[in-house]
């Protein structure tokens, strides 16, 4: 494999890439997250494996995440999200809104908890409103979501042609932000029936899609560049039958 980072990059997007002859297939809004600790001499990275029995991906090793929903949106929260992410979740988005662009990273943390148990925050209010059943259960922990801490790393939208199509956002905070656990999330009949923490640097001989390689190549890049919210976040997507790597500025 080449060690340019770009070259690198555009062969992971290559890894068990079947194309299928799927026209008209939606494109949904999803969200997803990846818990890195930089407490470690190299940053490790939380990842799951799905359960063999899902139509979807089985037995990829992925990061928590689904798709968004509308309820996302009216959570409360205990910190905004910073400007600079605010600004890039709102670009090439139809109807964009400052709403919406919360509702993107919302999304992410509500999928890391329903899926591993773990609540991203500070502690908040008991008096704190949930919008749907799913952030009923967050609450219930004494946290609110902390969105300063998030930030955004990379958007990818799936190819044509195949059976799922998503808009997703992938979001990186630390491991410190981990303020509750519920224990028993995880098991061998749920959704991710592992939780692995992993060097960022050993995750290449893992079973997972393309799109997962390339962003963790792209946290690499982001985690030696400063991981600040000024760096520029790369958008995969297809553009005159070729796939590109552009940047929201």
């Amino acid at each position: 494999m080449s060690t340019d980072p770009t070259a690198r990059l555009a062969e992971f997007l290559t890894v068990g890439d079947v194309r299928q002859n799927l026209p008209g297939v939606p494109i949904r809004d999803a969200a997803t997250m990846l818990v890195i600790d930089r407490t470690k001499a190299v940053p490790h990275v939380l990842m799951g494996r799905r359960h063999h029995g899902h139509k979807f991906m089985p037995g990829k090793f992925v990061f928590p995440g689904g798709r968004v929903e509308i309820a996302d949106r009216r959570m409360n929260v205990g910190t905004p999200l910073d400007p600079r992410v605010e600004a890039r979740l709102m670009k090439e988005v139809r109807r964009p809104s400052p709403q919406k662009s919360r509702g993107f990273a919302l999304a992410a943390i509500r999928e890391v908890f329903e899926e591993t148990g773990l609540a991203l925050g500070a502690p908040g209010t008991a008096t704190a409103r949930a919008p749907s059943e799913p952030w009923a259960k967050f609450v219930a922990t004494g946290i609110l979501p902390d969105l300063a801490r998030v930030h955004f790393i990379a958007r990818a939208v799936t190819p044509p042609g195949r059976p799922r199509r998503f808009d997703t956002r992938f979001f990186a905070v630390d491991a410190e932000a981990i303020a509750a656990r519920i224990e028993g999330v995880v098991g061998p009949d749920t959704e991710l029936v592992e939780l692995v923490w992993l060097p960022v640097a050993d995750t290449a001989e893992l079973d997972m899609p393309g799109i997962t390689m390339a962003v963790l190549e792209e946290l690499k890049l982001r985690t030696a560049g400063g991981f600040t919210h000024d760096l520029p976040v790369p958008y995969y997507r297809m553009q005159r039958g070729k796939r590109v790597r552009e940047f929201l500025e």
